[in-house]
């Protein structure tokens, strides 16, 4: 901390250390783009256009098609997810 010309607080940078304008080496390393992520666009497109499965049949336990249907991408977009994350981040642990 330093005091200014009028009075007031300032703090001063030192220069070291990480701070936000600092990357670190991991981030830099990591690709910014894999062609496995293109796997995550297939969700967004099954649910892109709802006339496709706005529907009442067929139903699951008494369920309508178009909630199932949704929920049912929930659970693949959880799982695509998690494997995606796995097979480009997984290995790259220091």
């Amino acid at each position: 901390m330093r005091r200014d010309d009028d009075g007031g607080v300032s703090a001063v940078a030192t220069g070291s250390g990480s701070g936000p304008g600092k990357r670190s080496n991991q981030a830099a390393s990591s690709p910014a783009f894999h062609p496995l992520y293109l796997l995550l666009l297939v969700p967004f497109i099954a649910l892109l256009w709802p006339p496709f499965y706005a529907m009442d049949q067929p139903e699951l336990s008494g369920i309508p098609f178009f909630y199932w249907y949704q929920f049912l991408w929930l659970l693949l977009t959880a799982i695509l997810t998690a494997i995606i994350y796995g097979l480009t981040r997984g290995g790259t642990e220091s």
